[in-house]
């Protein structure tokens, strides 16, 4: 009586490595734009907590460059913030896309957009 081995060939296992490879080197291409739009938000929401009531358009354009120096935003500047009102509170947003070569002519383009509106449109 032969017995059978059951178990995974070599291939499969080979196929297996090189997606979880490629799926890697995707996630780390991608992380760093994530983070970037993390941190933005981030500030956003600071700024509005902080500059919330009493500062001016240009206190809370200042207070976001203030911060980008620091915290190295390089995604949003300070004139790409939409800053508006909603009843006594501040509300800031921004949005942009981001074009992120993966390999050979293949790109991945994101579209974040953030707010401190209550409820607001947070994407990615």
């Amino acid at each position: 009586m032969r017995n059978k081995q059951c178990g995974v060939s070599f291939p499969v296992v080979f196929l297996i490595g090189v997606v979880l490879a490629l799926g890697a080197v995707g996630a780390m291409k991608v992380w760093p734009a994530y983070s970037g739009f993390l941190t933005a938000k981030k500030a956003i929401v600071a700024i509005a907590a902080s500059e919330g009531r009493t500062g001016s358009v240009n206190d809370i354009r200042r207070a976001f460059d203030r911060r980008s120096s620091i915290d190295n935003i390089t995604e949003v500047t300070p004139g790409e913030l939409e800053i508006t009102k909603d009843g006594g509170d501040v509300v800031i947003s921004f949005a942009y896309s981001k074009k992120i070569p993966l390999f050979a002519n293949v790109s991945l383009v994101i579209d974040f957009a953030a707010s401190t509106a209550p409820g607001g449109a947070d994407k990615e």
